[in-house]
């Protein structure tokens, strides 16, 4: 599925958001690895290795690729209810995880069409919300929540392990 240009992003035209195929996986790990690198304490970080594994992602849950001119530049995974990704989300609202675009592709709009990519998956699904956990210091991620009108949820606020603190954000469909 082709993603419709975005106000302001003359080159997210030929970007295409799609499944991930077998043959992306591994790209699909790096990049995920590339973006979220600044937010890792390194190659040690035992996180690295889940940001790698997107064949994991893509067997649990639903993983996503926008794709432009043949290159994997961007990712998201859709963990729909029952899937192992889900963290915060309730039976009747959709989560998504791992949004993540290449350096290399930052601010062509392409967390903006895999973020809505996710929102029309989950409306066709009839689900009534979509929710997310967030770094707080993700600032450039939750510039794009809020513009396309996900909300803060401080009540859903949560630590998966000391010291990693995440917020919650959500989005009525």
């Amino acid at each position: 599925m082709s993603t419709p240009p975005i106000r302001g992003t003359a080159s997210v035209s030929d970007l295409v958001i799609r499944r991930a195929r077998p043959a992306d996986l591994a790209a699909a790990g790096e990049v995920t690895v590339a973006a979220y690198a600044e937010f890792t304490t390194g190659p040690e970080d035992h996180y690295v290795d889940l940001l790698r594994d997107a064949a994991r992602r893509d067997r649990e849950a639903e993983l996503w690729v926008a794709e432009r001119d043949g290159e994997v530049v961007g990712t998201v995974t859709v963990a729909l209810p029952g899937s192992p990704w889900r963290e915060i989300g309730a039976d009747d609202e959709g989560e998504f995880r791992m949004l993540a675009v290449a350096p290399s592709a930052r601010r062509l709009g392409v967390g903006d069409a895999l973020t809505q990519h996710a929102l029309e998956r989950f409306r066709g699904l009839g689900m009534r919300a979509v929710v997310l956990s967030s770094l707080s210091t993700m600032t450039a991620a939750h510039r794009i929540y809020e513009r396309l009108g996900f909300r803060r949820t401080p009540e859903r606020d949560w630590s998966p392990v000391p010291g990693v603190d995440l917020i919650a954000y959500r989005k009525e469909l």
